[in-house]
């Protein structure tokens, strides 16, 4: 028996200890910070959580140089804490949630705001907005044991030397336990599935040769250059 096509290669991300963390699935949550809901138009005090999600092989490992996609003129950044699962399960109780995490690690994601908003204004998905090739930059990935389970420090990002978001992981309108929690509620949760908790306020777009660098306390840094 051989495979018809070739099968895809696992996206692997590496490890701070020194091993590495095979991804499968990656989930989103959005409008997680109140100061980013407010600047697009929304009232985080009145919107339950929601998330979205996309393909594992948009992720960029490390960072790195990433290509201006197709069909955009306004290709935003958005800075993230990535979460990591080692274990799984459904209707996970939030006061278990961190049994499930393995680490955490330093994200963006990227958005064609221009489709994105297209998909609002007509009532349809936001894949072609969010599911985009090289989407996800991810940095190197800190085992939990390592740094504990960060619920406090900056969250920034600078765009050519310049700081475009400044917020704090105390402002997640809802915490990582919780994301977890809900997330479970609607899909059973599984070992290699990696989480985005949100975007501060400051979300803006890039051109061709713009330098990003992603910042999380306690985490290593991502660097991405738009190309």
């Amino acid at each position: 028996m051989s495979y018809i096509v070739p099968a895809p290669d696992p996206v692997i991300l590496p490890t701070s200890d020194g091993n590495e963390f095979p991804v499968r699935r990656v989930y989103l949550i959005g409008r997680n910070y109140a100061a980013h809901a407010r600047e697009m138009g929304y009232d985080p005090d009145r919107e339950p959580p929601f998330f979205f999600t996309k393909w594992p092989n948009t992720i960029v490992v490390g960072g790195g140089k990433i290509a201006y996609p197709p069909k955009t003129e306004n290709y935003h950044f958005e800075a993230e804490l990535v979460v990591a699962l080692d274990k799984g399960g459904a209707n996970i109780n939030a006061a278990n949630a961190q049994d499930l995490i393995y680490g955490y690690a330093v994200g963006l994601d990227m958005t064609r705001r221009d489709l994105q908003q297209q998909a609002k204004d007509m009532g349809r998905p936001w894949d072609y907005g969010k599911n985009v090739d090289q989407s996800c930059p991810v940095a190197l990935l800190h085992p939990a044991s390592e740094i504990g389970h960060p619920e406090n420090g900056a969250v920034w990002l600078d765009q050519n030397g310049e700081r475009k978001q400044d917020g704090d992981l105390n402002q997640l309108i809802w915490s990582v336990s919780e994301i977890i929690s809900i997330l479970s509620e609607h899909y059973t949760l599984a070992p290699g599935d990696i989480i985005f908790t949100g975007t501060p306020a400051g979300v803006g777009p890039v051109v061709p040769g713009d330098k990003l660098q992603v910042h999380v306390d306690g985490l290593t840094d991502l660097h991405v250059e738009i190309v």
